[in-house]
Order: structure tokens, then sequence, then C-alpha cells
């Protein structure tokens, strides 16, 4: 076991550093850079020359470093990781990356954990409902809404929540974590119960489709394994049918739904971000917006890099797990 966690440290650390350089490339990939941004500013708004502007483009370029060849950023920019956890500078916010990303992506991560855990529990239990009452009432209405929640684009989703939320139930304070009036408060009951009023559709948006996916794996997996000779000895046996079910199915089926959790809370947090630019919820969602439109590289490579870290370690968590569960993993 512990020669097979070490294999898999490994492959994460290499993984990750892979990861680090085609995530380096992509957010160099758009035309120009924050210097660019600086120039076009100063001639549109500040009414400067464009020789005046090109001298301010170029201190940008040379404060932050953009000038120099983009091997050599890259380097910097990953050897500051390794040794000393700076992610870089906020060209835009004019303080260090962490400080601008630390600011929303706690609310981010507990937002997708909770959506995540609950997506979890509900689909599963769902799946083992439809999966015992296969062909029935309840199997069809689950099968309808797991269609539908796996192919209404989440976005859409959100658009349709915000157009209630201001001509239905004319809801005010929208686009932000609190009310006026708990804004400055101390964390309360009063201040968690509006916090969830003005972000439950995020969290709603982001659970709905994998509570969905969950169900349908779960489902799927519950009737492959019923179909097995194992369960009918154990049914011709006696035992009872719920003593069947969740101690000689269920195990059995959860292989497949444990690996995907590894990709879960990633695709959570994909589905907040997305709720969120459209809701104007402050959390990483909307900072990835501005910081394109703002060409702050460093923020961009950031968000991108953590996501792409929590992708990593929920599959190295999901191994784990079924390494525990199954020993035939460990041995492969």
């Amino acid at each position: 076991m512990i020669e097979f966690i070490l294999k898999r440290l490994l492959s994460t650390i290499g993984l990750l550093l892979v990861l680090s350089a085609i995530t380096f490339v992509i957010i160099q990939l758009p035309d120009g850079d924050y210097g660019d941004l600086i120039k076009n500013q100063a001639i549109s708004m500040g009414g400067a020359s464009p020789e005046q502007a090109e001298q301010l483009a170029e201190a940008a370029r040379a404060r932050f470093g953009l000038n120099e060849p983009v091997l050599n950023q890259y380097v910097n920019w990953l050897s500051n990781i390794v040794f000393h956890f700076d992610f870089g500078y906020s060209f835009a916010y004019n303080k260090p990356v962490m400080e601008v990303v630390g600011e929303r992506l706690p609310r981010t991560i507990l937002i997708a954990l909770g959506c995540h855990i609950g997506a979890t529990l509900l689909g599963v239990l769902a799946g083992i409902y439809a999966a015992t009452n296969q062909n029935r009432l309840g199997d069809r209405v689950a099968t309808l809404f797991s269609f539908v929640a796996m192919t209404v684009p989440r976005f859409v989703m959100a658009i349709i929540i915000v157009y209630f939320m201001i001509f239905a139930w004319d809801m005010g304070s929208i686009g932000a974590m609190n009310s006026p009036d708990y804004v400055f408060q101390p964390m309360s009951w009063n201040k968690f119960i509006d916090t969830l009023i003005h972000i439950w559709p995020v969290i709603f948006i982001a659970a709905f489709g994998g509570m969905a996916f969950n169900l349908r794996l779960m489902r799927g997996n519950l009737l492959d394994v019923l179909k097995m000779q194992y369960i009918e000895t154990a049914r011709a046996k006696g035992l009872p049918e719920r003593r069947v079910i969740f101690k000689h199915a269920v195990p059995n089926a959860l292989h497949s739904l444990i690996s995907y959790q590894g990709v879960a809370l990633p695709y959570m947090i994909t589905g907040e971000m997305e709720a969120a630019m459209v809701l104007g919820i402050p959390t990483v969602g909307p900072l990835i917006i501005s910081a394109m439109a703002d060409q702050d590289t460093y923020v961009i490579g950031t968000i991108m890099l953590l996501i792409a870290a929590l992708l990593i370690i929920g599959n190295l968590i999901a191994d784990l797990l079924l390494a525990v569960l199954d020993p035939r993993i460990r041995l492969s």
C-alpha cells in the first residue's frame, strides 16, 4: 500500500509540472499583454500621445517582467511558486495574486464542497431508489430529471433564475453575498440565513448536474450488480431484501462512482463559477472575467492551476479510496 501511494504521489508531482507549463502557455495565447492595455487606456481615456502611451506601456512591462522571454517568465513564475509559494503579482489589483484569489477562493471551494457532498448523497440515494424500482413511476421521474439536469446548460439555468428573482420575486441586492444590512456585521445565524438566500441559486445550479450524474451512474451500476449470480444466491438463502441491497449490492456498485469523485469537485467548482458569473456573486467566477478583460495574466494562471491541482488531488484521493475498497487495485 505504501509503494502504491508513493507511486501515485510521484506521478502527481510530474503531472502538476506539466499542467503548470500548459497553463502558462494558454494564458500567453491572447494577443497583447498588460502593457498594451495600459497603452490603450492612456490613449482613449487619458488623452496621451502614442509616444507617451508607449512609454507607459514599456514601463509597465519592465515593472512586471513582461518584456522578458516567455520561457524566463515561466521559470520565474514556477520557481517562485515552488520555493516561495508566490503566484505572482496582480497587475490590475496592484497586490500579490494570492491576496486577490485568497479573498474569493475559500468561498468558491466551500460552496463547491457543500454542493459536492449534497449532490453525492442525494444522487446515490436517488440512484438506489430508481434501481430498486426499475420501470416504475419513481424510476421514470428520476430518469427524466437526470436527462433534463444533464442537458440544460448551467448558464441558461442561471439566467432563468435571475429573471424570476428580479421580475417575479422582486429580490434586491442581487450579485452580492449579503444584504447591505449584514455586509459589515460578524457572522451570526441571521447573517448565515441571509447568505443562503443570496447564494442558493449558485448552490442549486452547481449541484443540479452533479446529482443527476451520480443518480444515473449509481442506477446503472446497481442494476448490473443486481443481475449477478451472488445476489441471486443471497436471495435464495432467504436474506432480507434490504440486507441484500445495502450489504452486498451497493458496495460493489460504488467503484465507478468513487472514481468519478476525482473529477466531481472541480466539476462543482466550474459549475459554481458559471453561475456566479451570471449572478455576479463575488467568488472566483467573476474574478476570471475581470482578469481576462484586464490581461491580468498571473491571476488567470493561478486560478487555472489551482483548479487543475484540485482535479489531480481529487483523482489521487479517489484512487486511494478504491485501493482501500478493492485490494486488486493496489497490486496493479
